[in-house]
């Protein structure tokens, strides 16, 4: 038996950081099976998803507390599916929400809010700001994918986030994806 736990990473960028952290997992028998990692205002932080044998997961705890001060990481047991409400036995259907506007207070909260109020959990958000070309200011750009509950109604999404984009004036674009494509 596996037990799959979830470690969130934080620390100043240097070289070394994530074959230190690899290093460990191996170590106790880990295997790293997914992760987000990212360097961001000069931090490197993300979140690595690891399978141990049950026999060893309390090993690899123990293991990664001496990168403390290298890298603080929190372990967190994993849930499954039928924990999360996320039904992983079927194909997830998902859709990609693609924005871009001036740079403003509360962007990501409006849009967030549209897609918690139609049921839709968010799986991946990246977010960025950049120098606007021609007109000056900054640029807020964002992709987010999302998990679409059965019976969701793609439509009236697609409507309240065209409102939501004139009401905030910003370019938003909804795609819808097969899990398997």
């Amino acid at each position: 038996m596996t037990t799959t736990l979830v470690l969130s990473v934080i620390g100043n960028d240097r070289a070394g950081l994530v074959k230190s952290l690899a290093d460990v997992i191996e170590a106790s028998g880990g295997n790293w099976e997914r992760s987000h990692l990212s360097e961001l205002a000069g931090k490197f932080a993300g979140i690595v998803v690891v399978t141990v044998p049950e026999s060893r997961a309390d090993e690899l705890r123990a293991a990664l507390a001496p990168l403390q001060g290298l890298l603080d990481v929190s372990v967190h047991d994993g849930a499954s599916g039928d924990e999360t409400g996320v039904d992983t036995a079927g194909a997830r259907r998902e859709v990609r929400v693609e924005l871009l506007g001036n740079d403003r207070p509360g962007i990501v909260g409006a849009v967030s809010g549209v897609l918690a109020r139609h049921g839709l959990s968010v799986a991946e958000l990246e977010s960025g700001t950049r120098d606007a070309p021609m007109a000056g200011g900054r640029l807020f750009e964002c992709t987010a994918v999302a998990t679409v509950p059965a019976g969701t109604d793609l439509e009236a999404l697609q409507a309240d986030l065209e409102e939501l984009a004139t009401e905030i004036m910003v370019d938003v674009s909804l795609t819808t994806g097969d899990p398997t494509d």
